[in-house]
């Protein structure tokens, strides 16, 4: 059978098994390859290089070392309880006085705008020049200065992201639909020169301000300190700050809008094209306090979204996009009859207001027609008139001037504004004018209302991959004019704003003071999160990261989903102060691992703000703080050494205020605070005395180390790579044991590897995992991270194996090993530290196979029948697989860092059958999913492709003829909004979905098990083995029987798919939130009368005729 293959003493020994093998029956083959595969021998192995294992990692780590060190001064430690009331408390206040400045700069930029206003004289022919933000240091073809384009000094900023700024001027943007020497324009910015001195002295007052700026009712925006502004490739600013939350929010108190639209015969082509666009400009308008819904009609009234049909819904920006998908797909037909559709109108602001729901401020109607010809007095009569609760605002869509009169009757019978909107770019002008309506009775009152946003992206640093202060909030305040003469008119000038970075707030909640799994967070009024390490703004689409489109709508429940009662959003929501446990199960490890702890939840309100505050301690040593004690000298000492660094994302000193400190590491600034070298830094001096102490301690490491890298026994023949170690207060040392060009994760304690790092969010994940495992036995772990190939059809960010060596293929070639340090004082245990090394996998599976081996292996000449078995046999697989079921070791390289289950779907299931594995259920409610295409409005038919065909040119024809009409006005100023508009329209993109997906938990009670699988037409054995003193498990299984019968376990997520009505339960559901303290929605002074006109044409009329005759003909 062999023939002369069968040379060596092994291989023929090997060669008589396999002739035997032929010739026994079945039944006698599974009783040898069980009498082979005993667990006795498995153990054997198991124990033989659980104990090789634990020798070598001890060793090369230091870990008894480190524990002993520990040991020796726990007479000198003290372990005490944190107290997470008090705790939170006091971060609250630190915060509150921290955003109590930021409010005191936007109040003297709000009461210097204003005494500006008031001294101003309006001069219609005023020649001013000043910096525009897009001209400034351009020059023409001369070399000379363009006009508005003088030189202006820009310097790189590292408090501005090392953005290039002036910190002596601030400079004007504006949208390139708005005339940079309009006289409007020029005298608001002539005014607002006034702000310039206070920008500055601002900044010199609180140097932690950011971004400080003033948005003009007239369009331009004043930013300090000054920046270059440059237009997109169309050579066009969309920017316009009156389109921005912060600016809304503070211009007008809460709102419940129903907008009603005409989609009857008269309205298609452009006429419709300008509806649409309308619509989805309100929507722009509206924020998370406001409330709203959306109605068309024709012969009847329809709900563009049947599921809200009689309710209005919050307007969060997932309402918002997908009010904006089913707007896109109406079509006009029938005819139009508006007295039902105002008449439901009232109905609904009506319930809702007897009910007290809502914004419980201000209600508005906004109509949109091209015209109106019944007898609609009676509606207002019955339903609005006397108190005239609801405003009405009426948009005039077309040229058409016959209805102009009924149109603004309407408005002006009802405390609204009439305008005419005859081309896309009369569109945004138009519709900010019911802002200034709805903003004059608090004008008039002269009430300065403070407003904060919610979590918002600030693009330019985005686009500057400025990731570390994206998330933002705003304080914006409106700005009046104090003139007797127009005070009925309530005239709005501006906002004022000032940015505040979330992790700048954070900062405020040092991380050394909420133990190795604590964290602080942060969520607004309407439940909303502010600031949560678990928050995933950004997703991956290619290469790019890109903002999620319900990032800053993230509610408090899809992060703490486990508070399934919502007892903690409830409090939190009502400002209460408090706290709760819960039994939590917290992903790591982008997810494929899980971590069981209870934890405590501390909260209370931050004053003067919208914002709730929680801090999390996980019960046990989570709630534990160590405190030492050592000299300067002792410690100053220990610091200097060169293996020591410390997390550079905490706060030991203050670096960021004082320019001449900004360049400091953490580590830098610590030693010249202890050494006298700069007396002016702020240092946090319980942070300091811990990190001093943790130095004097952890010195010998250093020494160790080096005593081993410089003998090397044979023992580690280079698979040892690095040692490690970290203390809870984020002091870290290592060392090579090779060189760092012979590294196999070269990333590893780098920042290109945040999940090994001490951050702002979290503590290494090494660390966490280790201080949740017996102290003095070791976790190992293969990293993961995301692959650039292609995505399943459900997209989640953390599911992707790292590939080492900045590969772009191939098994993970490191894997990283710690384990905790504790100490014991008055019965309290502590984490201090934690300690490991990395080692080659390769390493790992040398060391598996020698212990598999026997002493007669490779002579079986004497042998009386079977030889010996080994891994290495051809008839047996062995995998080294960890407490999640990840496998380190394989015979097959490629199955290296993969879950067992996909693998081996027959030993997998035996194993959570048996009890050895157990499976948790997991949900992540930020996924992203590939959406096949489709039409959302259940109301409209699937088109056929005849008709799609058809309305694909439709469309490209119509923007074409509006891109002939605008072109001299607009300069496709509106581009970005109408490609918003058709995002969706994309096969296959990403959307926002809940996904449930399992992670899989090894239970250490089951220290061995065996069995046998029946496979159909035979039988598969396996043998699985606890490595002691490690978090790994030997699984030996029969490689012969082929058991693909089975399914393969996967940890693909799946989407959570719910049907219509619960889906439809889901959007109407109304959580709790909180309503903001202030409403302004009428003044018995205002100015009703002043309630608009027609809008100037513009655009050529023969232009005009020729797009709209060619519309007509062509879109019939």
């Amino acid at each position: 059978m062999c023939g002369s293959s069968c040379k060596s003493l092994r291989l023929r020994a090997s060669c008589r098994q396999w002739e035997r093998k032929a010739a026994m029956p079945e039944d006698r083959l599974v009783r040898e390859m069980r009498n082979k595969m005993a667990a006795g021998r498995v153990k054997s192995w198991a124990d033989a290089f659980g104990a090789d294992l634990y020798y070598i990692v001890s060793k090369y780590s230091g870990s008894l070392l480190l524990q002993k060190k520990y040991k020796d001064v726990e007479p000198t430690l003290k372990i005490e309880e944190v107290d997470g009331l008090e705790l939170v408390k006091k971060f609250s206040e630190e915060m509150e006085s921290m955003l109590r400045r930021k409010v005191e700069a936007v109040e003297r930029l709000v009461e210097a705008a204003e005494d500006a206003d008031l001294y101003h004289e309006f001069n219609s022919s005023l020649q001013f020049d000043y910096y525009n933000a897009v001209l400034i240091n351009e020059k023409d073809e001369k070399d000379n200065y363009m006009e508005l384009g003088a030189e202006f000094i820009l310097e790189p900023n590292e408090h501005f992201n090392n953005l290039l700024v002036n910190t002596t001027f601030s400079d004007i943007q504006l949208p390139t639909n708005v005339y940079n020497k309009d006289p409007d324009i020029l005298n608001g910015v002539y005014m607002s020169e006034a702000l310039n001195p206070i920008f500055v002295d601002n900044f010199d007052r609180d140097p932690t301000l950011t971004w400080q700026y003033f948005g003009s009712s007239s369009g331009f925006f004043r930013l300090y300190p000054g920046i270059k502004w440059t237009p997109d490739e169309n050579g066009v600013l969309s920017f316009d700050c009156r389109n921005r939350g912060w600016y809304i929010q503070a211009a007008t108190s809460p709102k419940d809008i129903i907008i009603v639209v005409d989609i009857s015969g008269s309205m298609k082509g452009l006429r419709l094209t300008i509806a649409k666009h309308t619509i989805i400009t309100i929507l722009d308008t509206l924020g998370e306090n406001d409330f709203v819904n959306v109605i068309a009609y024709n012969d009847y009234v329809h709900y563009v979204e049947p599921c809200f049909k009689g309710i209005l819904v919050q307007a969060d920006r997932d309402n918002r996009e997908h009010f904006k998908q089913l707007v896109d797909e109406l079509q006009a037909k029938g005819v139009g009859t508006v007295n039902k559709a105002l008449t439901e109108s009232f109905r609904i602001l009506g319930e809702f207001r007897n009910a007290g729901q809502g914004g419980l401020c201000n209600q508005a109607i906004m109509l949109i027609t091209d015209g109106a010809m019944e007898d609609y007095e009676y509606v207002f009569k019955k339903y609005n008139w006397p108190d005239r609760k609801v405003r009405v605002f009426t948009y005039l869509i077309g040229r058409e001037v016959s209805f102009a009169r009924n149109v603004k009757w309407i408005a002006c019978n009802n405390k609204g504004y009439y305008t005419q909107i005859s081309t896309l770019a009369d569109v945004q002008e138009n519709v900010m004018e019911y802002l200034h309506v709805l903003s004059r009775p608090m004008v008039i009152n002269h009430d300065h209302d403070i407003i904060w946003t919610e979590a918002y992206m600030d693009s330019a640093l985005f686009a500057s991959q400025a990731q570390s202060l994206l998330l933002m909030t705003t304080v914006a305040m409106p700005v009046f004019s104090k003139k007797n003469e127009t005070r009925s008119h309530g005239i709005l000038l501006g906002v004022v704003g000032s940015d505040v970075p979330l992790r700048e707030l954070l900062k405020l909640a040092p991380r050394y003071k909420l133990g190795v799994h604590g964290y602080a967070f942060l969520n607004t009024n309407n439940g909303y999160i502010l600031s949560h390490p678990d928050l995933r703004p950004l997703y991956k689409e290619g290469k790019k990261l890109k903002p999620k489109p319900n990032y800053n709508s993230v509610d408090l429940s899809e992060v703490e989903w486990e508070d399934l009662d919502e007892i903690l959003r409830t409090a939190m929501i009502n400002g209460e102060t408090g706290y709760l446990s819960m039994d939590v199960k917290v992903p790591v490890d982008k997810g494929k691992r899980v971590l069981f702890l209870t934890n405590d939840y501390f909260f209370t309100d931050i004053s003067d703000t919208p914002f709730s505050l929680g801090v999390v301690l996980s019960r046990g040593h989570g709630e534990y703080i160590l405190l030492g004690n050592t000299s300067v000298e002792e410690g100053l000492h220990d610091l200097l050494q060169p293996d020591l660094t410390l997390a550079n994302e905490w706060i030991y000193c203050i670096t960021d205020i004082d320019p001449d400190h900004r360049k400091l590491s953490q580590l830098e600034a610590v030693i010249r605070f202890l050494t006298g070298e700069e007396p002016d830094l702020e240092c946090d001096e319980e942070l300091v005395q811990e990190v001093l102490f943790d130095a004097v301690v952890t010195a010998p490491m250093e020494a160790y180390w080096t005593s081993l890298a410089l003998n090397l026994s044979d023992e580690t023949e280079g698979g040892v790579e690095m040692a490690f170690m970290g203390t809870r207060a984020g002091l870290m040392r290592s060392a090579l044991y090779i060189g760092s060009e012979k590294l196999s994760n070269s990333k590893f304690l780098t920042s290109g590897d945040k999940e090994s790092m001490f951050t702002m969010d979290h503590f290494p994940l090494w660390y966490r995992r280790a201080a949740e495992h017996p102290s003095g036995s070791f976790i190992y772990s293969i990293p993961f991270e995301e692959s650039s190939g292609a995505k399943p059809k459900h997209v989640r960010e953390q599911m992707t194996t790292r590939r080492t060596k900045d590969s772009e293929g191939g098994p993970p070639e490191a894997v990283t090993v710690s384990t905790s340090v504790a100490v014991v004082v008055g019965g309290k245990t502590g984490i201090a530290a934690a300690v490991g090394v990395q080692i080659k996998l390769e390493f790992l599976q040398r060391k598996l196979w020698m212990a598999s081996q026997q002493p007669n292996d490779t002579d079986c000449s004497g042998v009386d029948g079977l030889c010996p078995m080994s891994c290495q046999d051809d008839n047996l697989n062995c995998f080294l697989i960890d407490n999640n079921g990840f496998i380190l070791v394989s015979k097959v390289s490629k199955q290296i860092g993969k879950f067992f289950g996909e693998v081996d779907g027959s030993v997998m299931t035996q194993l959570l059958n048996m009890g050895m594995f157990r499976q948790v259920k997991m949900f992540d409610y930020q996924a992203m999913c590939k959406m096949p295409h489709h039409h959302h409005s259940g109301a409209r038919p699937l088109l056929s492709p005849i008709y799609a065909f058809l309305a694909t040119v439709k469309w490209l024809i119509t923007d074409f003829l509006i891109f002939l009409l605008e072109f001299n006005i607009s300069s496709f100023w509106h581009s970005d909004n109408l490609a918003d508009a058709h995002k969706h329209k994309k096969h296959d993109a990403l959307q926002p979905c809940d996904t449930e997906y399992p992670v899989f938990v090894y239970e250490p009670a089951i220290k061995e098990t065996n069995g046998i699988i029946e496979c159909g037409d035979c039988q598969k054995m396996f043998v699985a083995q606890q490595i002691t003193n490690s978090n790994l498990l030997l699984l030996v299984t029969d490689a012969i029987c082929d058991c693909s019968v089975f399914a393969p376990v996967l940890l693909q997520p799946k989407e959570v798919k719910y049907n219509a009505s619960v889906k439809c339960d889901r959007m109407r559901s109304q959580k709790l939130r909180r309503r903001p303290d202030t409403c302004h929605a009428f003044h018995p002074e205002e100015n009703a009368q002043d309630c608009g006109g027609a809008a100037e044409i513009s655009a050529s009329l023969t232009l005009l005729l020729l797009s709209l005759g060619t519309t007509t003909l062509l879109l019939r």
